[in-house]
């Protein structure tokens, strides 16, 4: 059974990102806190909106960094120290370039190149510890076009695509509580939007 105290989702503020694909972490934070009734409130020591829900037994933080992407560390951070919640027991969603629209996969520690698990691995005391779950956006083809990719907000298409797996995602976070990671992978990397 997993351990998970915390789940945040990555994003930047402000309605110019609301739509983008940078947001799909948050898409998917909302979509938990939409199943579970619980409104994300604002909370300005944490630096973000926060909610309280119960899944599958078990009491969990929810958390919105309302910090850019770029220092999302900064609210993980503050709420884990506050409620001693470590890496461990943290699930972090956020948009992942290496994998295809309708795509998401859980993963354990490792590197990124994705700037807000870059801050939190930093703001964590370099612990890479924390499970995350990539939601894939799929990737532009060339460097120089990824800003404006990652920025940019989907076509219907593939704006479905990710909806449709992030709902999957939100099934399986509820496996990975009640029964184990290993379930909710299997699941969850077999979907197919």
């Amino acid at each position: 059974m997993a351990d998970i105290r915390l789940i945040v989702g990555l994003g930047n503020p402000g309605p110019e990102y609301d739509n983008t694909r940078h947001n799909a972490g948050e898409w998917f934070l909302n979509q938990l806190a939409d199943t579970f009734n619980t409104p994300l409130k604002p909370e300005s020591k944490f630096f973000g909106k926060t909610a309280r829900v119960t899944i599958a037994g078990h009491d969990v933080r929810l958390l919105y960094p309302t910090t850019f992407m770029n220092k999302s560390g900064q609210a993980v951070a503050a709420l884990a120290n506050f409620y001693r919640i470590e890496p461990e027991q943290i699930l972090v969603a956020f948009d992942e370039l290496d994998l295809p629209p309708g795509v998401a996969k859980y993963k354990i520690g490792g590197s990124s190149s994705q700037n807000g698990i870059r801050d939190i691995v930093a703001k964590l005391g370099n612990n890479k510890d924390f499970l995350r779950l990539r939601i894939g956006i799929g990737h532009p083809g060339h460097k120089s076009r990824v800003t404006g990719h990652v920025l940019g907000r989907p076509p219907a298409d593939e704006k479905m695509a990710i909806e449709s797996v992030i709902d999957e995602a939100v099934r399986c976070t509820e496996i990975l509580l009640k029964n184990d990671l290993k379930q909710a992978q299997n699941r969850l990397h077999s979907f197919k939007a």
